[in-house]
């Protein structure tokens, strides 16, 4: 798969995951898309932002994406687009 075919589709991906109700994706499974939302984008992204996070909530965060930060930005794109899709797929949208 060529790089702007997987941009494509991690675009569209993104823009899909706003049909799903979030209130049905479970947190850890939400926390999982962040942490591979910002590795794919990580290019794009300030890491400074959480160098010292103050709530739990940015420790979550934070946390959620340490746990990629081993995959390529190609691999958290791939890994994200299965994931929404496998959602979409299973709430029929």
């Amino acid at each position: 798969m060529s790089t702007k075919d997987l941009n494509t589709l991690f675009d569209e991906a993104f823009a899909n995951a706003q049909l799903i109700p979030q209130e049905s994706v479970p947190q850890n499974m939400q926390l999982v898309l962040y942490g591979l939302y910002k590795q794919a984008t990580s290019e794009r992204t300030n890491q400074s932002q959480y160098q010292n996070p103050q709530d739990l909530i940015n420790a979550f965060k934070l946390n959620a994406w340490m746990q990629v930060k081993h995959l390529t930005v190609d691999e958290a794109k791939e890994k994200y687009i299965e994931i929404i899709n496998t959602l979409l797929k299973e709430r029929n949208l």
